[in-house]
């Protein structure tokens, strides 16, 4: 219960009335420019309503308005087609404030942070710098790091060079929102490694980096723009505390990652660790509430297409029920007509989705369908043909849910098209079972670690790193099947058949070697042959770290 949602009754009405006149002035000014008078009445209005905000302490609704009023007043009499975005991000706000306001008042409960994606449209519109995420989150930054063993023995050039290209990749993938659980880990082990060779304020910025990565991971925080800067300016923070010691790690970055960390919840240990020594109490909201919110305020949500393919999906199983009947011959009179009109109805709407050769793949069938009926049943031939086409529908659906862009086929193809979507679909399976046989893997050695080098526990792994291998032969992957076979190879050699077990860098480089190997999986780089072999390359240099010879071809 929030005071400001109390007061609020109390000038409801006549708040929402001079806010009316404000859009009402605003808009009339869109259409006549020159009318100054317009202009003016909206600010004076806006003025009024930016002071009762304040008079009942409704404090994200009163930034917003006081963004509104601020933006207004620098608006020109005859402003030209330049301040369009202005005049249009002034309009969406008071809409946004509305909506807030009687949100608010419904609820009882006041939320800034869900404005604050309109508050930073606004001061971009206006050429201002964004509010950071963490505006209205406090906490101490000066916090030290507890003794946990932490020695911070040092970083050799080429390590860090390895580290920091681990990093990158995983940033890169980030950034273009490409297999976000894969990319987050691969950042994490690239900061863990880093924090392992780091004393001081670089160590210490990278355990909470790493933390705020494990929190986005399990509580899936969305890839919001904010946060793909925040990690591309940590890239940049961590160069310079890599080459520039004594430089001073930025306080507003702390408190970024730090916000994240209260954000999410997480339950993992690096998480708990930096709640504990900052004192982070849980947050009376969750990233995807404050998704929510926003889109409750601005509109219609993200989630469209996904609920619209779900639809398709439903309208496809019930398509090829009718098929069924119709094959068998037991199909009522009027079923046929309800395929037809099934079939018009799917085409349109693949069509208003984008996907303009499936629904011309079920445009082509309906001519030939309007003839079908109990008395003239279709031709074996023909219900083949509407079969195959319903298929590659279906496949063209399962490729947008997946986020790929479909291929396009022409007319009479679809069969083709539907056998390499099975193809694909036997793809990813083989490298699901890599995936897992990675996992494994390195599971295994976690566990021989922890029991003080228990060779037991790596028993199975060389001949589950081989079956991987072979999975990737399988998938023409030759480069990383041979970089699998030689992290077999090492651990069969160096780590069961050898008497003592290896240090300990050497082992955190194999773990190295299997993160950026399962990363290339998890990332998709498989199923996309364009994808650049940085990775692979990644991989190699943890294998040649260890000591192992790598062919020129491999």
């Amino acid at each position: 219960m929030v005071k400001g949602g109390t007061s609020l009754a109390l000038v409801r009405d006549e708040l929402y009335a001079t806010m009316e006149q404000a859009e009402l002035s605003l808009e009339q000014f869109i259409v006549e420019r020159d009318n100054g008078s317009l202009l003016q009445h909206a600010i004076e209005a806006l003025q009024q309503v930016r002071g009762t905000l304040s008079l009942i302490e409704l404090t994200g609704a009163e930034m917003l308005a006081q963004e509104v009023y601020q933006q207004a007043t620098d608006i020109p009499t005859g402003a030209g087609s330049e301040r369009d975005g202005q005049l249009s991000a002034l309009c969406k706000a008071l809409f946004v404030l509305r909506r807030y306001l009687e949100n608010v008042e419904l609820l009882r409960q006041e939320l800034p942070e869900a404005l604050l994606p309109t508050i930073n449209e606004l001061r971009q519109a206006g050429h201002l710098p964004s509010l950071p995420e963490s505006f209205f989150f406090s906490v101490r930054l000066d916090q030290p790091r507890p003794h946990d063993g932490h020695s911070g023995a040092g970083l050799d050039a080429a390590l860090s060079r390895r580290l920091q290209h681990m990093y990158q990749l995983g940033l890169l993938d980030y950034l273009r929102g490409n297999n976000l659980p894969a990319s987050l880990k691969l950042m994490m082990r690239a900061l863990q490694r880093m924090d392992a060779g780091l004393a001081g304020e670089p160590g210490r910025l990278c355990w909470i980096a790493a933390a705020a990565l494990e929190t986005c991971s399990d509580a899936q925080l969305l890839p919001r723009r904010s946060r793909k800067q925040l990690f591309s300016r940590l890239e940049r923070e961590l160069k310079h505390a890599l080459h520039k010691p004594g430089h001073e790690i930025s306080r507003s970055l702390l408190k970024e990652l730090l916000y994240l960390v209260a954000l999410g919840a997480s339950q993992g240990d690096l998480a708990r660790q930096v709640r504990n020594t900052f004192n982070l109490t849980p947050l009376p909201f969750t990233d995807h509430m404050l998704e929510d919110a926003y889109q409750r305020l601005s509109g219609p949500g993200q989630a469209v297409l996904r609920s619209l393919s779900a639809a398709i999906h439903e309208e496809l199983a019930g398509l090829k029920d009718l098929l069924d009947l119709i094959e068998r011959g037991t199909a009522q009179p009027e079923s046929y007509a309800s395929l037809h009109g099934l079939l018009g109805k799917l085409a349109k709407t693949l069509d208003m989705v984008g996907l303009s050769s499936a629904g011309n793949a079920l445009q082509a069938q309906l001519p030939v369908v309007a003839e079908w009926s109990a008395e003239q049943p279709p031709q074996p031939d023909s219900l083949h043909r509407l079969a195959d086409a319903v298929l590659y529908v279906e496949s063209m659906v399962a490729s947008l849910q997946r986020e790929q862009r479909p291929a396009v086929v022409p007319p009479g193809q679809e069969a083709q098209s539907f056998a390499n979507h099975q193809l694909t679909e036997a793809h990813i399976v083989v490298v699901g079972e890599a995936q897992a046989g990675l996992n494994l893997a390195k599971r295994a050695i976690t566990s021989y670690l922890e029991s003080s080098g228990d060779k037991l526990h790596l028993a199975n792994v060389p001949s589950t790193l081989q079956a991987v291998r072979g999975g990737l032969w399988f998938l023409q992957q030759q480069r990383a099947a041979w970089l699998v076979g030689a992290c077999a190879e090492y651990i069969q050699k160096q780590m069961l058949e050898a008497a003592q077990t290896p240090p300990g860098q050497l082992l955190e480089t194999l773990a190295d070697a299997l993160s950026s190997l399962e990363y290339y999986l998890e990332s998709g780089a498989v199923m996309r042959p364009e994808t650049r072999p940085s990775v692979l390359d990644l991989a190699e240099e943890s294998i040649k770290a260890l000591g192992m010879a790598v062919p020129a071809n491999a």
